[in-house]
């Protein structure tokens, strides 16, 4: 399953992918409009899905299972990145370790019911300096930033990077534009 999903597969992995993790920043960047634009109260802005099911934003499991789930994927598609790409996705799986850790605190926290520091509420590190619904968006943009990075220059690979590639994401006769000029 895991060398179809960074060959043949690589490219429709990809897509769904990058749909799930867009998908859940553009939730966080919903919230954030709900609340500095349409002035909202922090407890009624719960991003698009978050409105009809409110338990997606309070369950401390759904959000590790992301976490989790984000961290499953840049671990498995990792193998099909090369060159240049492969440095960036490795940047967003090292903020996305980070990230998951955070998760995996608040939820222990969750479950134990003790928190960071005696805080009233399950608390991740960082937290302790920003604010929950502004850290998880700095965090899923932190993430999503060198993720994109890394599909773009994926489907741009240079020669060597090409040669390199064992799934068919790029397409095989376009040059390189540093290449063609070259």
């Amino acid at each position: 399953m895991l060398p179809a999903l960074n060959t043949r597969h690589h490219r429709a992995a990809l897509g769904v992918f990058a749909f799930v993790v867009v998908a859940h920043w553009a939730e966080h960047i919903a919230q954030a409009v709900q609340v500095y634009v349409l002035g909202w109260r922090l407890p009624e802005a719960r991003g698009v899905l978050g409105l009809p099911f409110p338990w997606l934003v309070t369950s401390e499991w759904m959000h590790y299972g992301y976490a989790l789930l984000m961290l499953a994927g840049l671990i498995m598609l990792r193998r099909g990145f090369t060159g240049r790409s492969r440095t960036w996705w490795n940047v967003a799986l090292g903020i996305q370790v980070w990230h998951h850790f955070e998760h995996l605190l608040l939820l222990v926290q969750a479950m134990t019911g003790n928190h960071l520091l005696g805080k009233p509420v399950p608390t991740s590190i960082i937290q302790l300096l920003v604010p929950r619904m502004e850290l998880h968006l700095f965090y899923n943009t932190l993430v999503t930033i060198p993720m994109v990075v890394a599909m773009i220059l994926h489907l741009r690979p240079t020669t060597a990077e090409r040669a390199a590639m064992r799934c068919s994401c790029a397409p095989r006769l376009a040059a390189h534009p540093r290449e063609a000029t070259a």
